[in-house]
Formats: structure tokens, sequence, C-alpha cells
């Protein structure tokens, strides 16, 4: 084979940084769909593991909201481990088509709704007969913290209001945004794992 020729076929092949998996539950080691494009940025493999362990067998019988879902990743991962079903919002639709894509062939089509739009519009318009109680992750691109910090805020703070009793709501952050902005900071579980940090609270 010439070296043209291998270097085409692993060129080809899905990098570390571009291959995920299911974690843990009933669709463990499965792997995803991603076509790692720059404007996605899946929660690193640790830290979504990071963020069950925190989250526990909570997670169970809840209805997961992936609020800027990129993959799916977690809110695919939140089915495997026991969650009733999930809302992804992306707004990228060729990403979108991948969530759809993954459920499929991992057989939970029928248990996620893939929403292609904007998560700060579609919060407005917050549906009413989502099952409850919620378990709602909040993994924006990093930049939006400070390109969009009142938009940010003002989404964290409607989610809390919203959610019903026995919710849990992650958020995720670089490490080095200020959490003294999040709502009732002394509510909230506050854990570092660089290059993120992740906030927990339980309503």
């Amino acid at each position: 084979m010439s070296k043209s020729r291998r270097r085409s076929q692993a060129s080809s092949r899905p990098s570390a940084e571009t291959t995920l998996r299911i974690i843990g539950g009933n669709l463990r080691a499965s792997r995803l769909v991603y076509h790692g494009d720059p404007r996605t940025r899946p929660m690193k493999e640790r830290i979504r593991e990071a963020t069950f362990n925190l989250i526990g067998p909570s997670i169970k019988g809840t209805y997961a909201l992936d609020l800027f879902a990129g993959t799916g990743a977690l809110a695919l991962e939140a089915i495997s481990r026991g969650a009733v079903g999930a809302t992804a919002i992306e707004r990228h639709f060729p990403t979108a088509d991948l969530i759809e894509e993954n459920s499929a062939r991992l057989g939970v089509g029928d248990r996620i709704e893939v929403v292609r739009g904007d998560t700060f519009v579609w919060i407005q318009q917050f549906p009413t007969d989502l099952p409850k109680p919620w378990t709602v992750f909040c993994s924006p691109p990093y930049r939006f913290y400070e390109e969009r910090r009142d938009e940010m805020l003002e989404l964290i703070g409607r989610v809390c209001d919203l959610a019903p009793e026995e919710s849990i709501i992650v958020v995720e952050s670089e490490v080095e945004w200020d959490v003294e902005a999040l709502p009732d900071l002394d509510r909230w579980d506050v854990r570092a794992y660089r290059p993120a940090r992740l906030a927990l609270r339980r309503i």
C-alpha cells in the first residue's frame, strides 16, 4: 500500500476528539456519529461522567432537557441511564439531524424530541406539557457567558423558576467564569473539573 493511500485512509478515520460514546446505562459503549464540526463542542467525556456521577440515580424517571444539545450526547446519556425521554434544542440543523440519526440508530428515536432552533427563543415559548420532574443540562458554548451574559443569566433564572419539584439543573461553564452570578448561589453544588466547572442545583 502506498504512503499516500495510507495517509488518506488515516485521515478518513474519526479521531479521539471526534469519537463519542455513551458512558453508562443500558446503551453503554454505544458510539455516536459525530462530524467533528468546530462549531459543536461536545462536553468532554470525563466531565460528562462526572456530571452523571453527581446526579446519580436521581436521573431515573426524570425528563431530560438538553438546552444547547450539540451532539445530543447528554440527552442520550440521560435516556440510557433511566430518563423517560428528552428534548434536545440545537440551532445548527446538520447537527440536529445527527441527533435524530443517533437516537434512531440506538432505538430511542421515539423518546427524544429534537427542536431545531435557538434556545433563548425556545425558553420564552416554553411548553407546559412536559413530563415532570426534569433533569436540565445547560452546556452552551463557553463564549456565551461573556458575549451573552445577561441572556445566559436570564435563561438559568427562568429554568430555575419553571422547574417542578424534584428537578435537577446542571450548568457547565469554563472554570474561570464567576459562578457567583448564579441565582441563589448557596443552593448550587459547584465543582471544578478543569477546564470546566459544573454547578448542580436540586429543586
